[in-house]
């Protein structure tokens, strides 16, 4: 069984799309989002290892992926009704579950979330991964103008979207594969800071 697995679960997941909720989200600054998100992502993944002992991490990253996949499903199933009046907030949401996938991501192979630079990095890496390049560049601050910044760049893909009522299961399709493609790109970096981090230790054994 999945974290969100549960009923009671996936219904407190529903109730924050709730207009207040999204509005609150909207005002949350990113890095706040981050460090919340980040004591979060430790009890995910330690509640995956612990069920999965043999598991290797690239395996538990993508039981990671496949949790958000679920949640982007129901984002895009419940958005898709409203067509594009919904847009933003299917926006905002998409952002910040694909934030918190690479929270979880980065938490599984060890990164120090609590470093400026890493953070940085992270969200960086949220923006390469929806064509928006670093964020650094755009510097939005909150979690509303990055959702604003998305729409704007067209980073995530609208068709779907656009198309109410039928488009609902192709926003759901197009959610779930979006959520995948961010999910291998953080293990692609993050195993590449693991590896190098390993050799890191390895060169510092050898030179004790």
């Amino acid at each position: 069984m999945g974290i969100y697995d549960s009923v009671a679960e996936r219904l407190a997941f529903i109730k924050k799309l709730t207009p207040a909720e999204l509005k609150k989200l909207g005002s949350t600054r990113l890095s706040d989002i981050v460090l919340q998100e980040t004591k979060r992502a430790k009890v995910r993944v330690a509640e995956l290892e612990k069920r999965y002992p043999q598991a290797q991490a690239r395996e538990l990253a993508q039981r990671l992926v496949d949790e958000k996949k679920n949640l982007a499903s129901m984002v895009g199933g419940v958005s898709g009704v409203f067509g594009l009046v919904a847009l933003p907030a299917d926006l905002l949401f998409m952002a910040y579950l694909q934030i918190t996938l690479l929270t979880d991501v980065a938490t599984l192979y060890k990164v120090n979330l609590k470093s400026e630079r890493t953070r940085a990095e992270m969200l960086d890496l949220f923006g390469y991964a929806n064509g928006l390049g670093p964020l650094q560049r755009s510097s939005p601050k909150v979690m509303g103008k990055l959702a604003e910044l998305l729409l704007k760049k067209g980073g995530m893909h609208t068709l779907g979207r656009a198309m109410p009522l039928v488009a609902a299961p192709v926003t759901a399709y197009l959610n779930n594969q979006h959520i995948q493609r961010v999910g291998e790109q953080a293990v692609r970096f993050y195993e590449g800071f693991d590896k190098a981090h390993a050799k890191a230790r390895a060169q510092r054994k050898q030179a004790s």
